[in-house]
C-alpha cells in the first residue's frame, strides 16, 4: 500500500511561453494527451503562476494531476493516486513512458521529455540520500523495528538485497552485506591487532567490535551513546555483531553506554593509551566551510583522540562518500592542523548499502608527542 507519484517533464523555448494564448494552447494539447490515460479527468483549478500557469486536476480512483508551464519552458507534470496492495495501479512506468511519448510527438514545440520512475510514499521508507544528496531507491520490503530514542530516529528496515539494515535519521548507516565496511574500516589483513589496546567511539551496530575480537586483541573498548542501537542490532542484526552486544563485557571487551567525550576526557585525565582509536561516529559533514556544530563535534572528537593515542598507534575513521571531494578536502585540511602533525593515508571501498564508493583514512603521528 503506497501513494504512487509520477513524474513526467518537457521543455520548450521560452518564446513558446510567453503569451497567455501561448500558455493556453500549450496547456490544452497537454490535456488532451492526459485525457487518454485518466478517465473522468476534470479541472478543479487554473492560475496564471510567476510568468507561467498552473492546473490541477481530479480523476479516477482519486487521482489528482497537476500541470504546470514556467516562464522560463519547463514543463512538470506530477501524477498522484493512491494504490493499495493488490491493487492494479492506475499508472505504472510504463504508462508513464507512454504519456511522455505521446506529449512529446503530439504537442507542437517539445524539445527535450523524461518519465521517472513511480515514487511511492507512505507504508514505510524506500528512499535515501547518497553522500552528495542523490535520492536513491532501495528493494525495502519491510520495517523491522523502528523506535526514536532521546538521540536520535532508530530503524532496521529489511531489503530483499541488502537483508537488513540499520537507519539512523533517515541515513543508512549498515546492512548486512556490508562487511566490506568493516573490513575497509580496519584495513584486516594490513594492521595486526594482536595484544592491542583499542577504542572504539560509537560503532553501536557492533560489527566493528565483532570483527575486532575475531583478531585477537588485547581489550576493546566501545563508547556508545544509544542503548537502544545496540539492544535493536543484537536482536535484527546478528549475522554482522553476532553475541557481542548481548552483554556489556567479555574476556577482552568492554562496551560503556553514554557520551565518548566523558569517556576521552577520563582516560586523558588517567593517562591511558592505546594502540588504535577508531572513529565510527558521524560522516563528514557537506558544508561550504568546517564549522558549526556538527564540524566542532568531529573536531573536537581528532582533538580528544590523539591525546589518547600511543605514539605509533593510529586514527582509523571513515569518511565519506567519494563524491564529497570538497568536504574531504575540508576534512583533510583540518587533519593537517593537528599537532604533533601527522601522515594521512586513505582507502576507498564500495560499500553495498551506501551504493557508491566510501573513502576511510589511517591517521598516525609522524613525530612522537
Amino acid at each position: 500500500m503506497a501513494v504512487n507519484t509520477i513524474l513526467i517533464d518537457f521543455s520548450v523555448d521560452p518564446s513558446q511561453v510567453k503569451s497567455e494564448g501561448q500558455l493556453s494552447q500549450l496547456s490544452a494539447d497537454i490535456e488532451n494527451v492526459l485525457r487518454d490515460y485518466l478517465a473522468n479527468l476534470k479541472l478543479v483549478i487554473s492560475v496564471p503562476l510567476d510568468g507561467g500557469i498552473f492546473k490541477l486536476y481530479q480523476s479516477e480512483m482519486g487521482a489528482v494531476s497537476n500541470l504546470r508551464i514556467f516562464g522560463n519552458g519547463i514543463i512538470t507534470i506530477n501524477i498522484e493516486y493512491y494504490k493499495a496492495e493488490k491493487q492494479e495501479p492506475l499508472l505504472d512506468y510504463e504508462k508513464g513512458k507512454e504519456i511522455e511519448r505521446e506529449v512529446f510527438e503530439r504537442v507542437i514545440g517539445i524539445k527535450r521529455s523524461q518519465a521517472l520512475v513511480p515514487i511511492k510514499r507512505g507504508k514505510f521508507d524506500r528512499y535515501f540520500p547518497s553522500a552528495d544528496e542523490r535520492l536513491l531507491e532501495y528493494d525495502i520490503d519491510q520495517v523491522v523495528f523502528e523506535e526514536r530514542t532521546q538521540y536520535q530516529k532508530v530503524q532496521i528496515v529489511h531489503s530483499r538485497s541488502l537483508g537488513n539494515m540499520l537507519v539512523l535519521d533517515d541515513l543508512q548507516n549498515i546492512s548486512e552485506a556490508d562487511l566490506i565496511y568493516t573490513e575497509t574500516l580496519m584495513c584486516r589483513g594490513k594492521e595486526d591487532y594482536k595484544d592491542k589496546d583499542i577504542v572504539i567511539l560509537g560503532g553501536g551496530d557492533g560489527a566493528l567490535l565483532y570483527e575486532l575480537l575475531k583478531e585477537k586483541p588485547k581489550n576493546v573498548i566501545m563508547l556508545e551513546i544509544d542503548d537502544i542501537v545496540m539492544k535493536a542490532c543484537a536482536k535484527h542484526m546478528r549475522s554482522i555483531c553476532g553475541d557481542v552486544l548481548d552483554s556489556r563485557s567479555g574476556p577482552n571487551y568492554q562496551i560503556i553506554v553514554g557520551d565518548c567525550m566523558k569517556s576521552l576526557d577520563q582516560f586523558i585525565s588517567e593517562g591511558r593509551k592505546f594502540d588504535y582509536v577508531f572513529g565510527d561516529l558521524t560522516d563528514i559533514p557537506i558544508s561550504s566551510t568546517p564549522s558549526g556544530e556538527l564540524w566542532d563535534f568531529i573536531l573536537r572528537i581528532l582533538e580528544l583522540s590523539f591525546k589518547i593515542l600511543k605514539p605509533d598507534g593510529k586514527f582509523m575513521t571513515h569518511g565519506n562518500g567519494t563524491s564529497c571531494e570538497e568536504s574531504l578536502k575540508m576534512y583533510e585540511s583540518q587533519l593537517m592542523k593537528l599537532q604533533p602533525p601527522v601522515a594521512i593515508n586513505k582507502t576507498t571501498a564500495f560499500v553495498p548499502s551506501f551504493l557508491e564508493d566510501w573513502v576511510f583514512y589511517q591517521i598516525n603521528f609522524t613525530k612522537k608527542p
